[in-house]
């Protein structure tokens, strides 16, 4: 069946022709773009009332499964000292006495006097359960007396490669997980004790929580056994198909031994040989090269502002071989890189993998840049590796911590988007949910004012970098579904484009990036079928 949407103000994402006030969808489909008048008859017509109309939004960066348990954890993110936060585990621990463990998510490292938390402080405000909680960029956890007995967490046990056990001056752990150590310990028990059950909440909950904010695609940027058979389960659930388009990338462990992680490589190869689009597909891997600045554990090219300093998860003679495999394999390559000697490091191993496996079609990645060096947007650029960033990172209700740990001249040169486009680099935007908020206007006033969606009291920081509105847009909509090799096909509001649609109640463009945070999803449509309609009360 044909339909025919007009008198609306339709952005297309299309920088030949930006703006229409009628487009047509016949099936799954747009057939027509352009001004009323010359619109095709349709089956049906439905008249917008002058409403914004967009591409839906590909989150390029998120964690499915995370982002969803996320939604059921105790949030900390806003609770701005340790007072406030032993109250809500408190409060928690009170509303679900029969729990068997309390998980946490988003607590700040500068709402902890010292940005050094404990046990103890824990243990404070709920002692007789193990409580585990992920910091807000999901690199540490924090952890009370109780989960470290139940993790099995010693003076005698060992950090693994890339992470580290917080211990006091005595030599006992303090409560503290950093990368890897948080991976092998807490999330593992965490993946042991998750019953299938909980992951297929887990999942309904985030597609859900998606489409009221107007997404119609994402890339998981950390896929493994557990999230593929959620996924796949969810997709039975509805008949066949997903209520959004899901591009994921494998994530590849430095095991430490190369035939184990070439092996992983293998995995994601056949994975990716028989999974396709539309709804579910597996196009690459991705590599954690170092951690975050909050935490000092980014790898950078000069010390933090404590003189300390990180090694890469990765180290080249590890990283090169992979990345080479990978690219040999025709899969996408995604690397977290936030530090500039971990973005320096990838594009070494991309353009070692050039070399070995020559001239072949490609689509490589880098995750987050939160400071890199200049020169590395053009370098990518030249290389035709994408730039994966996070408006909601540079938050500034957040940033100060960010800052501090730097504390030099780089922190001038935070989050610069504006490069990249300069540079021509391909620049796509997400949220990296659950590590920041997933609601993609909201990622959008951040982008377009360099303001809190957070706590808007707080100043903007960088405001000189903050972007045009139809610049944002089109990175969270057409760039953002290029990055995973979908751009010819969605993305846009175009003819033959897949009919992944949004209505905005509000326009930004005519009342100011500030509506931003007041607007709401009227109705997301993936596919051409309406999948969620606000409800008129609400």
């Amino acid at each position: 069946m044909s339909t025919l949407y007009r008198n609306a103000r339709v952005f297309t994402a299309d920088p030949a022709s930006p703006w229409a006030d009628a487009f047509a969808v016949d099936d799954d489909t747009i057939t027509f773009v352009g001004p009323s008048a010359a619109a095709p008859a349709a089956d049906r017509v439905v008249d917008l009332g002058g409403r914004l109309v967009l591409p839906g939004f590909t989150d390029a960066h998120t964690h499915l499964l995370m982002a969803g348990a996320a939604l059921a954890q105790v949030p900390l993110t806003d609770a701005r000292s340790m007072t406030e936060i032993q109250e809500r585990l408190r409060a928690a621990r009170a509303a679900a006495p029969e729990a068997r463990a309390l998980w946490g998510r988003g607590w700040l490292f500068d709402s902890i006097a010292g940005g050094r938390p404990t046990r103890s402080d824990i243990d404070a405000a709920v002692a007789d359960i193990p409580v585990y909680l992920d910091a807000n960029d999901y690199h540490s956890c924090w952890v009370n007396s109780a989960a470290l007995a139940e993790l099995g967490i010693t003076r005698d046990t060992p950090d693994p490669l890339g992470g580290s056990i917080a211990r006091d001056d005595e030599g006992e752990p303090t409560g503290m997980l950093y990368e890897t150590a948080a991976v092998q310990h807490a999330w593992a028990h965490r993946d042991a004790s998750t019953t299938d059950a909980d992951r297929d909440a887990d999942v309904e909950r985030i597609l859900a929580a998606y489409l009221t904010a107007g997404v119609t695609g994402a890339v998981d940027m950390a896929f493994d056994e557990f999230g593929r058979a959620a996924l796949e389960r969810a997709q039975e659930r509805h008949g066949g198909e997903l209520p959004i388009r899901v591009a994921a990338h494998w994530l590849v462990h430095n095991t430490g031994d190369d035939e184990q992680n070439l092996a992983q490589v293998a995995r994601a190869a056949e994975l990716s040989a028989r999974t396709s689009a539309p709804w579910l597909r597996v196009v690459g891997i991705k590599l954690i090269l170092d951690g975050v600045i909050d935490a000092c554990t980014a790898a950078m090219r000069h010390p933090y502002a404590n003189g300390s300093n990180a090694e890469l998860i990765w180290p080249p003679a590890q990283l090169q071989p992979v990345v080479a495999a990978a690219d040999a394999a025709g899969l996408q390559i995604a690397l977290h890189a936030i530090g500039d000697l971990a973005s320096d490091t990838a594009l070494d191993a991309i353009e070692h993998a050039h070399l070995v496996n020559g001239d072949r079609p490609r689509l490589h990645r880098l995750e987050h840049l939160e400071y890199t060096a200049p020169g590395t947007a053009e370098r990518m650029a030249r290389l035709g590796v994408t730039a994966s960033m996070q408006p909601v990172h540079s938050d500034p209700a957040i940033f100060a911590n960010w800052a501090e740990m730097l504390g030099d001249h780089r922190v001038d040169r935070a989050f610069p988007w504006h490069e990249y486009e300069d540079a021509g680099a391909l620049l796509a935007f997400s949220t990296d949910a659950p590590t920041a908020p997933y609601e993609a206007l909201a990622n959008m006033y951040v982008a377009t004012t360099r303001a809190s969606a957070l706590d808007p009291s707080v100043p903007a920081v960088h405001p000189h970098f903050a972007l045009p509105l139809d610049h944002a847009l089109g990175h969270a909509t057409r760039d953002a579904a290029a990055s995973v090799g979908d751009g010819g096909w969605r993305g846009r509001i175009a003819p033959g484009f897949a009919a992944d649609v949004v209505v905005l109640d509000t326009d930004p463009f005519a009342e100011g990036p500030p509506s931003l945070l007041a607007a709401r999803v009227v109705e997301t449509i993936v596919a051409g079928r309406s999948r969620y309609r606000a409800s008129r009360g609400g």
